[in-house]
């Protein structure tokens, strides 16, 4: 069994081109199933067979979840790894059929994404003060997630030479190395233009070089620290935190909550939800249309504000 999981790991990097986190979350949910199919039949991992993994298993395992008090989101989460490597198998004739189809997903319960008011971006954009390169970095960055909706990680690995000043776009590698080009405003395009020329103070040097005389693509990072190397996830994530405190904007408030700000902006000033979910870089519509919850908050909040009706009802109650 574990050279089936193995043979399948290495699928997902060569063959679906997977990012290696996605690899690594794929790894983990097969072997925690592997190992509670191998537990339930008293057999070792490796002398498990492939066709033990059937429904039983597969609605056991999901009991198992369900009583440890995981979410169903992670419950899904692992139906799905599950599935994929059980179609995998099935493929490849290593076992007859597929028992992950005969398995109900569960619900996911509807979360309502975290983002700030049009106000609180505002205030958050301009919390970083004094006129130094790195708060004009941090402006940028501030201005960048907002204008674009990026993911955390697509804006940690921009490079210099990704972003276009003169069509306001950025070319950006999303998750599965899938690339898209994301616009931004004048604004955004001002604090890139003021940044980069900043930059070059940051910028240690001399760059290292590829034997064919071009620089590394990790020799041309976008934005960097004082020492002037690529900023990592975690500092990006720190440095957005930080501002969200001295802007008093709400508390708990992460840098991926500037994404769904962009998405329900987006959402509440008439934008399509097709359109949203290309700039969002979303596989499946599926995934974009939790804004339209967020969005129907904010209708309901309009018209009880708006309407005579409901606003002389609200009154009498």
């Amino acid at each position: 069994m574990i050279d089936h999981l193995k043979a399948f790991l290495a699928y997902l990097r060569l063959n679906r081109n997977a990012s290696p986190h996605t690899v690594r979350a794929y790894e983990s949910d097969l072997t925690q199933f592997i190992g509670y199919a191998a537990a339930q039949a008293d057999l070792a991992k490796r002398d498990l067979h492939p066709s033990q993994l059937d429904r039983e298993a597969l609605r056991g395992f999901l009991a198992q979840l369900h009583k440890a008090g995981h979410s169903r989101a992670t419950a899904a989460r692992k139906l799905a790894a599950i599935r994929a490597f059980l179609r995998y198998l099935r493929r490849d004739a290593i076992i007859d059929d597929d028992p992950g189809s005969l398995v109900a997903t569960p619900k996911r319960d509807i979360r309502m994404p975290a983002h700030l008011s049009e106000a609180e971006m505002a205030a958050l954009v301009d919390a970083p003060s004094g006129d130094t390169p790195l708060s004009r970095r941090d402006r940028t960055i501030l201005e960048l997630f907002y204008a674009s909706g990026l993911r955390l990680s697509e804006l940690a690995g921009l490079d210099a030479d990704d972003v276009d000043l003169a069509s306001k776009r950025a070319r950006v590698l999303g998750k599965g190395s899938k690339e898209r080009l994301v616009p931004f405003n004048a604004s955004t395009a001002r604090a890139l233009r003021e940044y980069l020329n900043d930059r070059t103070e940051l910028v240690a040097k001399p760059r290292r070089q590829r034997r064919c005389g071009r620089p590394r693509r990790d020799d041309d990072p976008l934005f960097v620290n004082y020492r002037g190397t690529r900023l990592t996830v975690r500092s990006i994530d720190r440095i957005v935190r930080r501002y969200v405190a001295a802007s008093g904007t709400r508390s708990g408030i992460s840098a991926h909550a500037l994404r769904h700000s962009f998405a329900t902006h987006l959402l509440q000033r008439g934008a399509d939800l097709r359109v949203i979910q290309e700039l969002l870089g979303h596989a499946s519509l599926s995934t974009t249309q939790r804004y339209t919850h967020v969005n129907a908050a904010h209708l309901l909040e309009v018209y009880r504000k708006s309407h005579p009706r409901a606003a002389a009802r609200s009154k009498s109650e």
